[in-house]
């Protein structure tokens, strides 16, 4: 629970506060991991809401999900605040029973009641990520009747369809079903808003870490779980400092002002290989860069224009320079590592090319449009590369920059023309990005359902009906071959120009030891970090 009027020793205070880059002291304290990132994405720290990297991680060191998986080894699926779980004959309903004796942070007990009011607590306020459960049937409405307390610690999950078992578990690591303190958040309901509107910017999970304070665009402060039912974190906080210069970042680190450098550019990560004090750790994430057109726009709706601008991006170019060393090239939507991914590159900057498309599609001379962009540096850089090749074939991109909060709450509305994006899975099943990128069950602007399809505007009825065809297929080659087929038809036809697969890179203090890099960001863990 945050406790907004508690502060901190001055000393400390003044190390995690201080954005400017100022040597305070020649090391971190011994019991505080404090790491640099650009934290300006959160919008909301209630794990209903949750659907952005930052608070991602957050909500991955600081509640726990009924299911988790080996972030090493993700076939590796165990209960976490499940014991042990039943499918039935049917295969529709999973029986789940819940392990006994644990505590939130509070000191509340964590019983099926609070697993069943987090997941339909989730379907009803039918947030961004709602639609990750929602997909098996449930409904405002009928949730009540679907995800059913059975005893104590036992509960009943009833699906319309018999899915994938792996499909559904996966879907229970996702942050959305992340659960939360049933009576200390009704404690603070409003106006029947199920705690809402305090949960956004307060703390009630059961993670090894507690949420103390947030304050946008500067910091988030943690604070060891004493009633953690794991292994107790060596650290007694975390510190996540907002500091969105790359090479600010580097001088804090390699000051000893920070422990860990989240956002190092390409130039920071080589001057940091010369650094004795610091160490570089580097993982494949599944999150991917990509563009998305919307299909609202005149010129981009055309097929042809979104076929050009597949051949008017640098990409080997911007990967080997402006990312290098943290991402590859990769321009399908599911990334390498997924059942069914597809690792064809079959586009490559090709004037010419986009030159013979934009004139079937009636635009020989090109055209203008606006391309938002979060204002980091990269994604600024990768942006001005962009338009300069855009405008090799006529296109005329105007850069709308802003932070990420005001860049997403445009796209989130379909508001933009062109935005660059940046995804990771919600889970580890094929389905978390097809569900995303090529399926669109309702392409109304008051749809329930607002996957990156209908972001951007794409109505693709036959496509949807394919994607939803994969979730029901039990032999895993067919569904292997289902999703093969699934992005070859994207690449081809799609208004994503899928860019990248990110390598997280990190710079961290020799002294520190046990980070986590995961496939998501939700995996990333500094529970076990010693210094």
């Amino acid at each position: 629970m945050i406790h907004r009027r508690t502060l901190l020793t001055a000393t400390v205070s003044a190390l995690m506060l201080s954005a400017a880059p100022v040597t305070l002291w020649a090391e971190t304290p011994a019991d505080t991991l404090i790491q640099a990132w650009t934290i300006d994405d959160i919008i909301s720290l209630d794990p209903a809401e949750i659907f952005e990297f930052t608070a991602s991680e957050i909500a991955g060191n600081t509640y726990e999900t009924l299911i988790g998986y080996d972030p090493k080894n993700v076939a590796d699926i165990f209960g976490k605040v499940a014991e042990s779980w039943e499918i039935s004959e049917d295969g529709k309903t999973i029986s789940f029973k819940v392990k006994e004796g644990r505590s939130f942070a509070s000191g509340n007990p964590i019983t099926a009641e609070d697993v069943v009011f987090s997941l339909t607590r989730a379907v009803k306020l039918d947030k961004s990520p709602a639609f990750i459960l929602t997909q098996f049937g449930f409904t405002p409405e009928t949730v009540d009747d679907l995800i059913v307390q059975t005893g104590d610690y036992s509960f009943d999950f009833k699906m319309d369809k018999p899915y994938a078992p792996t499909l559904v578990l996966y879907c229970l690591t996702a942050t959305v079903a992340m659960v939360v303190d049933k009576k200390l958040v009704m404690e603070h309901e409003v106006n029947g808003d199920f705690g809402y509107e305090w949960l956004k910017v307060n703390y009630a999970g059961s993670g090894p870490f507690t949420i103390r304070e947030w304050r946008a665009n500067e910091v988030v402060v943690m604070e060891r779980n004493e009633n953690y039912a794991g292994d107790k974190p060596a650290m007694a906080r975390a510190i996540y400092r907002h500091i969105p210069e790359t090479a600010t970042q580097r001088l804090l680190l390699q000051q000893g002002d920070i422990d860990i450098a989240r956002n190092l550019a390409a130039e920071d990560i080589a001057a940091l290989k010369q650094d004795p004090n610091v160490t570089l750790e580097a993982g494949v994430k599944g999150s991917i860069y990509y563009m998305g057109l919307n299909q609202k726009n005149e010129f981009l709706s055309k097929p042809q224009v979104r076929q050009a601008m597949k051949y008017l991006v640098d990409y080997q170019t911007i990967a080997d320079t402006i990312m290098a060393g943290k991402v590859e090239v990769h321009q399908a939507f599911l990334p390498k590592g997924f059942l069914g991914a597809v690792n064809d590159t079959p586009f490559s900057l090709n004037v010419e090319k986009a030159k013979e498309l934009l004139a079937e599609a009636g635009v020989p001379e090109g055209f203008t449009v606006t391309m938002d962009t979060r204002n980091t540096p990269e994604i600024t850089a990768m942006g001005q590369a962009i338009q300069q090749t855009m405008a090799m074939a006529g296109i005329k991109l105007e850069l709308i920059p802003g932070d990420g909060g005001q860049t997403l709450t445009k796209y989130r509305a379909r508001n933009h023309d062109i935005y660059i994006g940046r995804w990771g899975p919600d889970y580890q099943d094929p389905h978390t990005n097809a569900d995303t990128f090529a399926r669109n069950p309702d392409n109304s602007d008051d749809a329930a359902s607002k996957p990156l399809a209908w972001r951007n505007a794409w109505d693709i009825p036959e496509m949807t009906a394919k994607a939803d065809a994969a979730v029901l297929e039990a032999d895993a080659d067919k569904r292997a071959q289902m999703y093969v087929e699934l992005q070859k038809e994207s690449m081809e036809t799609s208004p994503f120009v899928i860019m990248f697969q990110e390598i997280e890179v990190l710079g961290e203090r020799n002294n520190v030891k046990g980070f986590v890099m995961g496939p998501s960001f939700n995996d990333n863990s500094f529970a076990k970090v010693t210094k």
